[in-house]
């Protein structure tokens, strides 16, 4: 316990508020909760390092971050220094880069690196989303107290607030229409409602879509090991980040590297294209190769030529529709790899029915054209077959690839370009090869 003997000032007032802050500094933490920060730090604004760390300790999100922008600068830094580096690195994540900047360089650089090393996260974290900018009530403070601290800090587009045990632990949270309607007497623990679900900063952001998801929230809050509450994360910038994955993913599904930008050099995207156009100008060469067996079938009916583009580019359509739905599904953690076969057979079904009513206006089509019944059976024949192997194709390849411990994105329109030339072509000129019997009988 400490003394007045112990604490080096004469002033009486001056004493027993020292002692308080040291001796009961959660109990300070929540007098403190309920001052304006001009209040605050005329009271604490004096006290030395160790105490005001302390103090920090217990101060709920928010509280804390205004107070320490209201100490001079030398005081935060120090203050930063004394904390424990998880807090420490939280709190200046809540600071503008000119103020972090400035703290940093009255740090030792042992602090400085280390708290660097804290605020930075793993590329697809659920910390590289959040928004640390946030504020939080201990859950045994006043309804007119959490309102007065929301007005001091001018608090905007809030809808709900998160509370703290007295171990800072996230602990529940209020609805702020709740909150306006409450007795002003009230504590926040008597209107608490537990938090749905929540997030670790190191969780994977498919983490993070599929429990925005489940539980329809527009805020997810993120917390460390020790369950203090770190930051939130907003729907919207979820879904801005979502928009920017799916862009990078068209980039990747046709083999253009996501560090490639509309300004990068042409050097810088010839070293990353030329690989993948390689490997196309591969698979082009073996669709090629299925054309060639049926050389002699297309030299004697010249027509088959003619219509071979119509085949491949709608096997190539289909596949890309069934592609784009099913990443889609993988991505927001709709389906896994063990929904395959209920994919496949949905996109086949979908296929088969839509193959039938393209083969019947295509076989008119060509019905009209050549007056031939036997090329138009052959088309419409075509059709269905080879939309049916482009759909159960382009749900497979990103679920194989999933399978396989790959990227689904990564160039899945080029191995399925190559798969619906290849249907498109075979299913075509097969049928053409099987029929030509009624090719011959000019039918």
């Amino acid at each position: 316990m400490a003394t007045a003997d112990t604490i080096q000032t004469h002033n009486p007032l001056e004493i027993l508020n020292r002692a308080f802050l040291l001796d009961f500094p959660k109990d300070a933490a929540r007098r403190i909760e309920t001052m304006s920060a001009a209040e605050a730090i005329e009271s604490i604004g004096e006290q030395p390092v160790h105490i005001l760390e302390r103090l920090w300790s217990n101060l709920a999100p928010g509280v804390a971050d205004a107070l320490l922008k209201e100490l001079p600068d030398k005081t935060a830094a120090e203050l930063l220094m004394a904390l424990d580096a998880g807090p420490a690195a939280t709190l200046i994540s809540r600071l503008d880069e000119q103020k972090q900047q400035l703290l940093f360089s009255l740090m030792e650089a042992s602090v400085v690196w280390e708290l660097k090393e804290m605020l930075s996260y793993p590329e697809n974290a659920a910390g590289r989303l959040m928004d640390t900018h946030i504020i939080a009530f201990n859950e045994n403070i006043s309804v007119e107290d959490a309102l007065n601290q929301l007005r001091n800090q001018q608090i905007e587009a809030l809808h709900h607030l998160y509370l703290l045990d007295d171990d800072m632990h996230l602990h529940g949270q209020v609805d702020i229409q709740r909150l306006a309607l409450a007795s002003g007497r009230q504590k926040l623990a008597s209107l608490s409602l537990p938090v749905l679900t929540f997030v670790q900063a190191l969780d994977p952001k498919d983490e993070v879509v599929e429990k925005v998801k489940k539980f329809h929230l527009d805020t997810i809050p993120v917390i460390d090991a020790n369950a203090h509450l770190l930051g939130i994360i907003h729907g919207s910038s979820l879904m801005d980040t979502l928009q920017e994955d799916i862009a990078s993913d068209m980039q990747t599904m046709v083999g253009v590297s996501k560090d490639e930008r509309a300004l990068s050099s042409a050097w810088f995207a010839v070293k990353k294209r030329q690989p993948w156009l390689q490997i196309n100008l591969l698979t082009a060469f073996m669709a090629a190769a299925v054309v060639g067996m049926f050389e002699d079938t297309i030299a004697k009916y010249t027509a088959l030529a003619i219509l071979l583009p119509i085949a491949a580019g709608q096997s190539g359509n289909t596949g890309a529709q069934a592609l784009a739905v099913t990443m889609r599904g993988l991505t927001l953690r709709e389906i896994t790899i063990r929904h395959w076969l209920r994919v496949t057979m949905k996109e086949a079904g979908a296929a088969v029915i839509n193959g039938i009513a393209i083969a019947i206006t295509c076989g008119l089509g060509v019905l009209l054209w050549s007056h031939s019944y036997g090329l138009a059976l052959i088309i419409a024949l075509a059709m269905i077959s080879s939309m049916t192997l482009a759909a159960i194709a382009g749900a497979l390849v990103p679920i194989i690839l999933k399978r396989m411990g790959q990227d689904p994105a990564l160039s899945s329109s080029i191995i399925l370009t190559t798969v619906t030339d290849i249907a498109g072509f075979m299913s075509f000129l097969g049928i053409a090869a099987a029929l030509s019997w009624m090719l011959d009988a000019g039918m």
